[in-house]
């Protein structure tokens, strides 16, 4: 196989699976680590793929861009839902306080609440609360301050103020992106600020994100991976991830 055969291949991989590591590549493809490295710095220049520590990710995988919460509501659909259904398990055992971010996966979460647990939410998502409000037996606060059009997020220092006031047992997060050198990650800083404060709020972080999140890095890190408790995600999740997220004292729950 010519190097141009193979780089191609190497980029139409990445880009199915994700993240591929150096060592995985060169077992593939019979070709020593070396090969690999200048193979997937060539595709690095030509701006297919980027390079990490260890292998390389799709060059979407850094992104600024961010997408509204109809474009979302529509990917990994199957995924969101087994894993807002899984997220149920990491409730307070009785009653409690729970904050529930935005985003089309916690609003997964949001449709599984029990209807009739006493628990207090906590959101600042209004499809959360729309969901949230006619069940019996749950007290909702809804933060205030600037609505966020493209995620229909609440955002800003009133916001943040309130939860600052607050400690709650469990927040439920989701992401744009999670690496063990970015930590979480979003493309907003409004967003990465109310983020901040969330985790900052909880006694326990839960983060709720499919796998094409886990090794993606976005503009602002808002926490660093050690403040995660666990991360609830799919099962396409790879090996790799997987045991360097558990390594790093995370528990991984897949669904």
């Amino acid at each position: 196989m010519y190097a141009e055969e193979r780089q191609q291949e190497m980029a139409a991989l990445i880009a199915q699976k994700g993240r591929m590591s150096v060592a995985d590549l060169s077992e593939l493809y019979g070709v020593t680590t070396e090969t690999v490295r200048r193979d997937l710095a060539s595709l690095d220049r030509a701006g297919v793929i980027r390079r990490v520590h260890g292998g390389a990710v799709p060059a979407s995988a850094f992104t600024t861009v961010e997408l509204g919460t109809d474009e979302r509501e529509h990917t990994f659909t199957g995924e969101k839902e087994r894993i807002g259904k899984a997220a149920i398990d990491q409730l307070p055992s009785v009653g409690g306080s729970v904050f529930v971010d935005a985003g089309t996966t916690t609003a997964r979460l949001a449709a599984h609440l029990p209807t009739d647990s006493d628990l207090v939410v906590v959101t600042n998502s209004i499809p959360v609360a729309a969901r949230v409000a006619g069940l019996g037996g749950t007290r909702l606060h809804l933060l205030g301050g600037r609505v966020r059009g493209i995620t229909q997020a609440v955002v800003g220092d009133d916001a943040i103020r309130a939860l600052r006031s607050m400690r709650l047992d469990v927040a439920f997060i989701g992401t744009n992106g999670i690496s063990l050198r970015h930590g979480l990650s979003t493309p907003d800083s409004d967003e990465a600020a109310i983020k901040r404060a969330m985790v900052e709020s909880a006694h326990r972080v839960v983060v709720v994100a499919d796998s094409s999140k886990v090794g993606r890095e976005d503009l602002i890190s808002f926490a660093p991976v050690d403040r995660i408790d666990v991360l609830v995600t799919d099962t396409a999740i790879s090996d790799r991830d997987c045991t360097a997220l558990t390594d790093n004292d995370i528990e991984v729950v897949t669904a």
